[in-house]
């Protein structure tokens, strides 16, 4: 719980210096709100199952799995961190040094492809002009889907936390509480998706042209990733660690421009970790002395950190950064946690399940 107030801290920085820049080649925001509205309700469900998992399991073995987690997502971002290096130092070898100019003119090539002949093309316009801006109703939509899960969440109660409608932990009732928070997100992950798929049919028409590093939100790929992402709403809700530490890889892997990878993640992080942290509170998990000073570090540290890499990314010109930052901190975490296993073992931890409605102390 206090590691998941500490990435929420995090996210809430990056969100607030993210929302205004812009995507690397193209005209429009660097949040990808397409991306974000499509993954981020099943990461919600999946945040909230996964509180659940983390009240009943013993503290050993979701050290023992999240040790495994880790390491695993670990090696994946390291892996694929070393192939976007390996590329970015081809090219630079290939330009004499003028590696920032090759490694984004394809890019470019593509940005103006898109915006090539699209004056004599009115719905192209239209989708152009609103690509330029933050899009309203996926923020709306995203915040209307927060704020109801959130209160259904408070009027459900917990453990620690009393129904203001009188509905008892592990009642009937209760149960059927999360049964609709949890089919209110799954009908926002289907109208969503249907408005995206629309979305893309409408570019289809009009030959819009994707860039290289664009998704394309079709039949397939708009059930695949949300899947993917329910399991990183899942551990984030059931480790504390942030949804981010699978989504910010899966990106990566799916061909998302870094920078735009790091900034979406971030933002969806920040709907997912709040999510999970009302249902610590409501669960009784949450130490409020402990939680602030834990927030404030996430929220300082996160400032200092996305200043510096994104200085020494506009310096060197090596999107691989973004990559490497995230493997290492994700691998530091994987050894530290470790060695907290061991020395829980060591200490004879209590392998007794826990209870959804027990408070603990």
């Amino acid at each position: 719980p206090l590691s998941n107030i500490t990435v929420f801290g995090g996210a809430l920085a990056n969100t607030i210096l993210n929302v205004e820049k812009k995507h690397p080649i193209a005209n429009r925001p660097l949040i990808d709100w397409d991306l974000i509205l499509v993954m981020e309700p099943l990461t919600i469900a999946g945040a909230l199952v996964g509180t659940l998992i983390h009240k009943v399991l013993p503290e050993i073995i979701l050290l023992v799995m999240l040790v495994v987690l880790l390491s695993f997502t670990a090696y994946t971002t390291l892996r694929k961190a070393v192939q976007m290096f390996s590329i970015e130092t081809a090219i630079n070898q290939l330009a004499n040094g003028d590696s920032a100019e090759l490694m984004i003119n394809s890019e470019r090539k593509d940005a103006e492809h898109i915006e090539e002949g699209m004056f004599e093309n009115e719905p192209l316009v239209r989708i152009m002009e609103d690509e330029k801006v933050v899009p309203r109703w996926n923020v709306l939509i995203l915040i209307i889907t927060f704020v109801v899960v959130i209160i259904l969440n408070i009027l459900k109660g917990g453990g620690a936390f009393p129904s203001p409608l009188g509905i008892e932990c592990g009642s009937i009732s209760f149960w059927l509480s999360y049964a609709i928070i949890l089919g209110w997100t799954f009908w926002v992950a289907h109208i969503s998706r249907k408005r995206l798929i629309d979305k893309h049919e409408e570019k289809l028409e009009c030959n819009y042209r994707y860039l290289a590093s664009d998704l394309i939100w079709d039949k397939q790929s708009t059930l695949i990733y949300p899947a993917i992402s329910s399991l990183a709403g899942l551990f984030a809700g059931t480790f504390g660690i942030g949804g981010g530490i699978v989504k910010g890889p899966l990106m990566l892997a799916m061909g998302v421009h870094p920078k735009v990878a790091s900034a979406s993640s971030a933002c969806m992080i920040l709907f997912t970790s709040f999510t999970a942290t009302t249902s610590y509170i409501v669960f009784g998990l949450l130490i409020p002395e402990y939680a602030l000073v834990c927030f404030v570090i996430g929220f300082l540290s996160t400032i200092v950190g996305q200043k510096l890499i994104f200085y020494l990314m506009n310096r060197y010109q090596r999107n691989s950064l973004i990559a490497f930052s995230v493997g290492f901190v994700v691998l530091l975490s994987a050894i530290s946690m470790t060695a907290e296993s061991i020395l829980s073992g060591t200490a004879g931890v209590d392998m007794e399940t826990g209870h959804i409605c027990a408070v603990d102390q």
